[in-house]
């Protein structure tokens, strides 16, 4: 089998690839990234073909599709305070660079693309906890690219009869998510900041929650969709139902550290969701031999590749 994975060098891209390197060593991985968001150095010591450029180039997408048998397409510009600040830039990675891998995919042949949606979707809908069915309303141009992102990948299900999937990502965190940047995710902000003797920046009250999920569990998830060909004309939420709010983290995160932290409270982001969880039903209908990994065991490995990677955690 052959996959191409857009966003390949970032984060969970870069999981992915040794999450296939690892249990499917006879799978072919091509990347295709433009390093705007990722690292060619998330891939040293992985077995992938990479290929540095853009979604937004029609001509070598349409290249790398040939010959594909699946795409997970996980190229996007992320973070809703990034979107915020500049929504046009969001709106031509995320939505009008799904069109095009969906494009170059259906050219070539490929049946089925693989994408990252995101619980952002859900915006101002206060329902707990929530379902893939329950009414989308975007609070941040992030979310609106994102819904654009999976309405277009279902919509060719339906227009080509293609065999797509879109999974709603729900607060992805683990081992390679990186600190250190004006847009970072919490948990590594919060690891970065513990670990340097900072106080944790919590923006509100700290009561707003999240669906922590690892990037383990999202990998394996991924694979496997991939590999058995797994598709749905609605989308799919891949989170499994936890609801954690950021004060509960922290005390995780102190557990896992073995210390207390100092944390200071700011103005709530424009954007920003107050709670977010899923209900994890159709995660566990569709892959039922997935056992997702706990956020304590989350914290605790991404707490030690702190340890091993920065210096400021040694």
């Amino acid at each position: 089998m052959r996959v191409l994975i857009t966003g390949g060098a970032g984060f969970i891209g870069s999981n992915l690839v040794a999450h296939f390197n690892r249990t499917q060593p006879e799978t072919e991985v091509v990347v295709i990234d433009d390093l705007s968001t990722g690292y060619r150095s998330n891939l040293d010591g992985l077995t992938v073909s990479f290929y540095e450029g853009s979604i937004l180039d029609n001509d070598l997408l349409a290249s790398l599709c040939d010959g594909t048998d699946a795409v997970v397409h996980l190229g996007a510009i992320p973070s809703v305070p990034r979107s915020v600040a500049a929504p046009r830039p969001s709106h031509e990675a995320n939505a009008t660079g799904t069109l095009n891998v969906l494009e170059a995919a259906r050219a070539a042949g490929v049946e089925q693309v693989i994408v990252a949606s995101s619980s952002s979707v859900y915006g101002s809908n206060p329902e707990l906890p929530k379902t893939e069915f329950a009414w989308t309303r975007p609070m941040s141009p992030y979310g609106v690219s994102k819904l654009a992102t999976e309405a277009y990948t279902l919509a060719y299900n339906y227009s080509y009869g293609m065999r797509n999937l879109a999974f709603r990502f729900f607060n992805v965190f683990g081992p390679g998510q990186a600190p250190g940047h004006a847009y970072a995710a919490v948990i590594p902000k919060f690891l970065e900041a513990a670990f340097k003797g900072e106080p944790l920046v919590v923006h509100g009250d700290g009561l707003q929650s999240r669906d922590f999920t690892y990037v383990g569990t999202v990998c394996a998830v991924l694979a496997d969709a991939a590999t058995r060909g797994v598709n749905s004309n609605d989308p799919i939420n891949l989170a499994y139902g936890t609801n954690t709010n950021l004060l509960e983290l922290i005390g995780v995160l102190e557990m896992q550290l073995g210390h207390a932290v100092e944390t200071t409270h700011t103005e709530t982001r424009v954007g920003d969701i107050k709670a977010s969880q899923s209900d994890g039903k159709r995660i566990s209908e569709f892959f039922p031999e997935i056992e997702p990994v706990s956020l304590e065991q989350g914290v605790r490995e991404t707490v030690e590749w702190f340890r091993e990677t920065f210096d400021y955690a040694k």
